[in-house]
């Protein structure tokens, strides 16, 4: 089995059967020996029972299975799901609503051979709320930050990676949302072989966001803090331990200048610069170990 493309799918009834028709159909043309798993992820519909009916109608049973999450578990948590039930050698991800177009299946999979991950970038009329955009975009910002590059589409869906860099990165790999975040710049910082494909993406045809800005907003900013910390803590505290320095001299100057001695707030200033600074380079250095361990 050289390929497992793994379906997430949450209240997903009304466009789960032509997302995997449209598969079946494409990977028909192609030489590539293949299984579907269809994760539902704790769903209130019928997603399930659309799944396995489509199954027991199509008689492919040795090429299509569903798992079934007895609760609502996360984004993330189904596709390590689908990755711990994979057989083959790549994992493919692609999104149950309709908006991955699989006729790109075969532009990534030609390149599977020689990259660790080839993620489909986004083009197109893909749906992005108010609410929703500006985080992206400050996400994307810090993301380019730490990974010293631009990265053309940091959380796209439609990707294939080797099940063995999953495996590698599980531990850290979050059950929410920001999987896809984490494991790009996993590999990113690991400096293994990404490959960037363009995509376009088509109008969500079922289900919804289930993002939540006032609720999902303190989890978006404990995200970036986690994706700082494990890959990059020095490019937080470094700026932190020079800004708490320069007002710190700052504020000496002005306290000699004016009251010819030296405030002791410019003293605690400077000293919380120079502690912060070591604790950047403490926190680096953990971090550094743990991503030589890993490779």
């Amino acid at each position: 089995m050289k390929l497992s493309i793994v379906i997430p799918a949450y209240n997903e009834e009304t466009t789960i059967t032509k997302v995997v028709e449209e598969i079946t159909r494409v990977m028909s043309t192609q030489k590539t020996n293949y299984e579907l798993i269809v994760v539902d992820d704790g769903s209130k519909d019928n997603t399930s029972k659309v799944v396995t009916t489509l199954i027991e109608k199509s008689g492919r049973k040795n090429k299509i299975k569903i798992i079934k999450h007895i609760y609502n578990k996360g984004y993330g948590a189904s596709l390590k799901t689908g990755a711990k039930n994979a057989k083959g050698k790549y994992v493919m991800y692609i999104d149950a609503d309709g908006q991955h177009d699989p006729r790109y299946i075969p532009k990534l999979l030609k390149h599977i051979d020689r990259y660790d991950m080839v993620i489909g970038a986004r083009k197109g009329i893909y749906s992005t709320s108010l609410f929703r955009a500006p985080g992206k975009k400050i996400l994307s910002m810090v993301a380019n930050y730490l990974a010293e590059k631009k990265i053309p589409d940091l959380n796209s869906g439609f990707r294939i990676i080797k099940k063995t860099r999953i495996y590698e990165f599980m531990s850290i790999l979050p059950n929410a949302f920001s999987f896809t975040t984490t494991i790009t710049l996993a590999c990113i910082k690991s400096c293994y072989d990404l490959k960037y494909v363009q995509i376009k993406m088509r109008y969500r045809k079922g289900g919804k966001s289930v993002l939540n800005p006032f609720k999902d907003g303190p989890k978006f900013i404990m995200l970036l803090l986690r994706i700082t910390m494990l890959f990059s803590p020095l490019k937080v505290f470094l700026p932190a331990s020079f800004f708490l320095f320069l007002l710190g001299i700052i504020h000496m100057g002005i306290g000699v200048v004016i009251f010819f001695k030296v405030p002791s707030l410019s003293v605690i200033l400077i000293l919380s610069s120079i502690m912060v600074f070591f604790f950047g380079l403490l926190a680096d250095q953990i971090a550094t170990m743990r991503m030589e361990q890993r490779v």
